[in-house]
């Protein structure tokens, strides 16, 4: 027989200190601080600023130790935190193209203005563990060397719009809607879309890309150009009439180029998707360009047939503070559901094997 499961204040509060005692670990290693996991662990960091729609590193940091390095815990964490913050006001639109860029690759122009930058990077590594990293060993610095003049390094992009060969980004409809105050209502402006994605779970993002290219949807890049580095933020002060810089932030930029092979209407051009992202986060950037494109299918007059294409699937679905909350509540009690489902099993169960004794039939 069932029976309901008495809890209290007593026991939460126990399990609230053994979740301190884990989290410290072993009292004769010192503490992880904040610098040293915004310094050590940058790329966690950055996927909780980016996931978690905040950008500041430390408490970003915070939220990783708080959570024992749980990324979509500290990522809610870092939501939760957000909504207690006032909001004062907007920042002018950032202006990608005057980037100090750190890195920038592209798969489409092997001798671009500006030449490729391959800054900090796992993509040339062997993925052999390396043991020297268990202790403490010394790590040679890098060879300097003065960052590109951003007027050097113009846009991918850019170039092939100088010859007509890609779309245009077109005029903004109105002012761009925010995902974090008002309901959505579907369908949706592609505004809204890029908000979603680039708060979307990385791994989540990534599959959904990752199908496109498998053919569930009408995707075939190149990777127009992947751009990492500093930008200023600017905000506009009515009384002064003019913006004035309050600070920068690092941030993932991916063009990806994809095939349009043009209408009776149109000559054939490229069409583009694209990926914005705080901190470096270049798998994500890639990812959400992907998806980004196959949600464009309409525009292009394509048929929406895979779950990349399908803007409700993936807008729903991607967020993965709301997925796992709506996961992890099947933990708490549910204890008169289940007893109402029970009986009735049990009731179906016997009125069966009633009906089979009135034939004659064996009851199991």
């Amino acid at each position: 027989m069932y029976v309901a499961v008495k809890g209290g204040e007593a026991a939460i509060a126990n399990a609230h200190r053994l979740l301190a005692d884990r989290r410290r670990g072993d009292r004769d290693v010192p503490a992880l601080t904040l610098e040293q996991i915004a310094g050590q662990l940058s790329l966690a960091v950055d996927r909780v600023m980016a996931e978690g729609s905040l950008y500041d590193p430390d408490l970003a940091a915070l939220a990783v130790r708080q959570a024992r390095g749980d990324l979509i815990e500290a990522i809610f964490l870092l939501r939760a935190y957000r909504t207690t913050l006032p909001r004062f006001g907007y920042a002018a639109p950032v202006d990608t193209g005057r980037m100090r860029i750190e890195r920038r690759v592209s798969a489409t122009y092997k001798d671009l203005p500006g030449g490729q930058l391959l800054g900090p990077t796992f993509d040339y590594t062997h993925r052999l563990l390396d043991p020297a990293l268990a202790g403490d060993a010394p790590v040679e610095a890098p060879e300097r060397r003065a960052l590109a003049a951003v007027e050097d390094c113009p846009r991918v992009i850019d170039i092939l719009d100088r010859e007509g060969l890609i779309e245009g980004d077109g005029d903004p409809a109105g002012e761009p809607g925010d995902l974090t105050r008002d309901p959505v209502s579907y369908p949706v402006g592609r505004d809204l879309r890029l908000q979603a994605l680039a708060r979307a779970d990385e791994g989540f993002t990534l599959a959904l890309g990752y199908s496109t290219q498998r053919g569930y949807g009408r995707v075939h890049p190149f990777v127009g150009e992947v751009r990492i580095g500093l930008v200023d933020v600017e905000v506009e002060i009515p009384d002064l009439g003019f913006t004035v810089r309050i600070g920068a932030v690092r941030l993932t930029e991916c063009q990806m180029v994809a095939q349009f092979k043009g209408s009776a209407e149109e000559p054939a051009r490229f069409t583009r998707g694209y990926g914005l992202v705080f901190g470096q986060s270049e798998r994500k950037a890639m990812a959400m360009s992907l998806v980004d494109r196959a949600l464009r299918a309409d525009e292009f007059g394509e048929e929406r047939r895979a779950p990349a294409q399908d803007e409700e699937f993936v807008l729903e679905h991607g967020d993965n503070v709301q997925a796992t909350g709506f996961v992890e509540h099947l933990k708490l009690p549910h204890y008169v559901d289940f007893q109402a489902e029970l009986d009735l099993v049990r009731r179906l169960r016997a009125e069966a094997g009633q009906r089979r004794a009135e034939r004659g039939e064996e009851t199991r």
